[in-house]
């Protein structure tokens, strides 16, 4: 009786947890190669074991978290390799997602993407990393949504848990001043219906930043 009652609670709280360390991730709110430990994760969630140990699980099964040899568990440390290999699966799916997306984006996406965008300036204004990451993967999901193609966003979306930690230290590198100029580029493609300069504009976007990182 104490198993059956229990267990929706320790699900749903490893499904939070999952939850939120994999937003916390993909946006950059955790730095490459910090450790997460399940006495770490319980006493700050204020969990038991057995759903942070699922969560980590789940986020190590994921790509977003590695898990030595030793079952030490950190936040990836990417080689240049490895970065340069998620910037060309970048490069190849998102400009698909954008052509997909064309054809249905009317107005109110274009003024949507566009609010997003002003966010993302004030962010880079403000110096505040994580809402700069946090809008900018916004922006491209935002569109990427309208491409109505679940399995290349799934793709892409563990492309970017997998960058999280690594654009937070690109960012703290390059010390952004302005917004991407490419995000201007996307807005005036859509307006245009214009898909090869859609194209080319999201495949500058998602890799230019990428490459400072692996050169």
């Amino acid at each position: 009786m104490t198993t059956i009652t229990t267990r929706p609670i320790e699900t749903a709280a490893h499904d939070r947890l999952y939850r939120t360390l994999r937003l916390q991730i993909m946006h950059g709110e955790i730095m490459p190669g910090q450790p997460m430990t399940l006495r770490g994760l319980g006493k700050q969630f204020g969990v038991s074991m057995t759903p942070a140990r699922e969560a980590l699980r789940r986020l190590v099964a994921e790509g977003a978290l590695m898990l030595s040899s030793s079952g030490r568990v950190t936040t990836p440390e990417l080689s240049n390799e490895r970065i340069e290999e998620l910037a060309a699966l970048r490069a190849l799916i998102e400009p698909e997602l954008a052509a997909r997306a064309l054809p249905r984006a009317h107005l109110a996406l274009i003024d949507r993407l566009s609010a997003i965008n002003t966010a993302n300036a004030e962010a880079v204004a403000k110096q505040d990393a994580v809402a700069y990451i946090r809008t900018n993967l916004e922006f491209h999901r935002t569109l990427y949504l309208r491409a109505q193609a679940p399995a290349m966003l799934a793709v892409i979306e563990t492309v970017w848990l997998q960058l999280g930690p690594t654009m937070r230290a690109l960012y703290t590198k390059l010390r952004r001043n302005e917004p991407p100029r490419h995000h201007r580029m996307i807005l005036a493609a859509l307006r245009a219906g214009d898909e090869p300069s859609l194209r080319l504009a999201v495949r500058t976007d998602v890799t230019q930043g990428l490459r400072h990182l692996a050169g």
